[in-house]
């Protein structure tokens, strides 16, 4: 037996317009078309779909099986038309981002909350790329945008860039260090470094500084918040390495200071990177716009 959408339609259309002439109506084609495709459909069955006799024109036990296949069928076919529909028109998709950058959570949520709001059909997703190879994976299509400060010559991958930031030293207002007008790498000797629960290589105060200068601080203390990272600090149990624009987001307290590392500074830059062919979808530009707007008002607060 060969049953078509057509089929499911039809019989549906039948049994809600409760005879041929509506049903035919209904489906755009004539009743003698309709009365053939009933045939074809019993002949198909070997058995009656309608009972003849009865106005209004009923289902049989064995349409009603054939009824019950197409209440649940044809519902999920349309929704599967309408999905398809928006990805055409650009206004559906799928948006699931990884952060390199651990304390982008904070960063993220405000874009985020207003991006959903003008895409809601569009599913979002937030995965921590730091624990798994999250460009590989953009790269193999499991994930749609890579928030990373460390971008890399990827074929069919383009790194869009969001912000500059530098790394700041921070010790509470007490701390010896906070005397000082800069931070250097030999000044972390001795200190307990309070870090995310990253790598180290992913770390900027190691990327950037300690690891060239072969520096070791005497303990490293690893913590998932940023106000918790500052609490320790301006308590005086640690010293930290934030960026600049966490710092004067969080504003825990005022029992801290910041310094530049180094005389020059520190500069860092963080990239949304995306599939190159993806760049022209609405909802990626629009995300991406976002992105840059709340880095332009965390920067300027």
């Amino acid at each position: 037996m060969h049953i078509e959408f057509r089929h499911l339609r039809t019989v549906k259309a039948i049994h809600d317009c409760g005879g041929l002439a509506k049903a035919a109506d209904q489906l755009n084609i004539t009743q003698s078309a309709l009365s053939h495709q009933i045939k074809g459909l019993e002949d198909q069955a070997g058995v009656e779909l309608f009972v003849r006799r009865s106005k209004p024109l009923k289902l049989s036990a064995a349409g009603k099986r054939l009824l019950r296949l197409a209440e649940q069928v044809l519902p999920q076919v349309e929704a599967l038309q309408e999905e398809f529909m928006g990805l055409r028109a650009g206004s559906s998709g799928r948006m699931h981002i990884a952060i390199e950058c651990h304390a982008c959570f904070e960063w993220l949520f405000p874009v985020l909350e207003g991006f959903r709001k003008i895409w809601p059909d569009v599913d979002v997703d937030i995965r921590p790329g730091l624990a798994f190879d999250a460009l590989p994976a953009l790269k193999k299509e499991e994930v749609d945008v890579v928030i990373s400060s460390d971008p890399e010559d990827i074929a069919g991958v383009t790194f869009t860039p969001l912000f500059d930031y530098s790394p700041v030293f921070v010790a509470a207002s007490s701390h010896p260090l906070a005397a000082k007008d800069y931070i250097e790498a030999e000044d972390f000797r001795g200190q307990t470094l309070i870090t995310y629960p990253v790598e180290r290589s992913r770390l900027d105060v190691f990327s950037q500084l300690l690891t060239p200068a072969k520096v070791e601080p005497a303990s490293i203390r690893q913590v998932e918040l940023t106000a918790v990272i500052l609490l320790l600090v301006a308590s005086n149990r640690g010293v930290a390495v934030l960026p600049d624009w966490v710092v004067r987001e969080v504003k825990y307290s005022s029992d801290y200071v910041t310094r530049p590392l180094t005389a020059g500074g520190l500069t860092k830059r963080l990239y949304a990177a995306t599939r190159t062919e993806d760049l022209d979808k609405p909802f990626v530009q629009e995300l991406i716009e976002r992105a840059g707007a709340e880095a332009l008002r965390l920067q300027q607060a």
